[in-house]
């Protein structure tokens, strides 16, 4: 297995890419979604939700090239892509009327992710996206962690999906007159999925782009009063069986299955690696499951991640494996910290498993 580095658009920078390096990964996974460019990730993770803006140039062909040459100078390897963003594909997630127009426009972004030569892109389709995990010191020693504590929910406004704000004017009207989003079935919300499977597959096959779908985070069936696309492990099979074609795969999230109530991490994992259509993995560890539950350090929760590791080899996975994101030590640079720690840790484990590829 090859071990990987999530890094979000803003820290995406010659720093960052060095750093991922020196401390052993070899592959990186570019989540480039929010804001522009050019804000801090501070400002993007300190409000309850970001200004989303559409056409980032980052998702160009020619943005997308200069993504990859700043990575592979760094002797690393572009592996994926995560995410639309939110302001291109609302209406593709709502069923709205510029559904259309926006379906064209993820299509030209998976044509030009294929172009520039990255293998895949991860995605979540979802309306509420990632939401009420608040960081607290409940991580060991008293580190900053995610956390979900059956989180009292508030209704979703218009103007806003996937925790971002597309229509500022519509998003204050909705607030201020309690018009939120029309409930959904869960059935209507698999139908839109299956819609824009039908329609994206082609593109992906065509641009050689594997599509691959990260599990709701929290996983619950509903969240903010929208239905939930893959709240348990089994889901998954359902997401497959709409397309037999690789290119509809899974963004594999150890720790978000591991969340998920009354399941046996260890026979999901098992099941799914058996599909062949883990397209990479999310490596993280928990302890509790929804609606309680916190993100711990790697070797600290209630998942033997050796143990998924064993069953991932064992089963002839052999892809990337990334830590997407770790609690933070008191440091003076915490993410850095948590990275490196968790790194360090997949690559001694995939070392003694002798399942390392460097």
């Amino acid at each position: 297995m090859k071990v990987g580095f999530g890094i979000h658009g803003p820290r995406l920078t010659d720093t960052t890419l060095a750093f991922a390096r020196q401390i052993g990964a070899t592959h990186v996974v570019a989540h480039i979604v929010g804001g522009r460019p050019t804000d801090s990730f501070e400002k993007l993770t300190s409000a309850p939700g970001f200004t989303t803006y559409g056409d980032d140039p980052r998702y160009t062909l020619d943005g997308l090239l200069e993504i990859k040459e700043r990575v592979e100078a760094h002797d690393l390897h572009l592996f994926s892509v995560e995410n639309f963003e939110p302001a291109d594909w609302y209406d593709v997630l709502l069923d709205g009327p510029q559904r259309d127009r926006q379906m064209a426009k993820v299509s030209e972004i998976v044509r030009n992710v294929g172009a520039a030569g990255i293998p895949s892109l991860g995605y979540n389709f979802s309306i509420a996206g990632v939401w009420g995990r608040p960081d607290t010191p409940s991580a060991r020693g008293g580190a900053l962690s995610a956390t979900y504590a059956d989180t009292p929910q508030t209704p979703i406004p218009k103007g806003m999906v996937w925790n971002a704000v597309y229509d500022q004017e519509l998003y204050d009207r909705s607030l201020a007159s309690g018009d939120f989003l029309d409930p959904i079935s869960s059935d209507q919300l698999w139908d839109r999925y299956s819609r824009f499977l039908r329609e994206i597959l082609p593109v992906a096959e065509a641009a050689g782009v594997t599509m691959a779908l990260h599990p709701d985070d929290p996983p619950l069936e509903t969240l903010r009063g929208t239905p939930r696309l893959v709240w348990r492990g089994e889901m998954y099979e359902r997401v497959l069986s709409l397309s037999d074609s690789p290119r509809n795969a899974m963004e594999f999230c150890v720790g978000t299955l591991s969340e998920m109530p009354d399941q046996d991490i260890y026979e999901i994992v098992e099941r799914f690696v058996a599909t062949g259509r883990i397209q990479y993995v999310h490596l993280r560890n928990v302890s509790g499951r929804v609606p309680n539950y916190r993100e711990t350090f790697i070797d600290d929760g209630d998942t033997d991640l050796q143990r998924v590791l064993a069953i991932l080899r064992d089963g002839g996975y052999d892809g990337v494996v990334i830590p997407d994101h770790t609690p933070h030590p008191g440091t003076s640079s915490p993410w850095e910290t948590g990275m490196a720690y968790a790194v360090g840790w997949i690559r001694a484990s995939l070392r003694a498993l002798g399942a390392l590829d460097d």
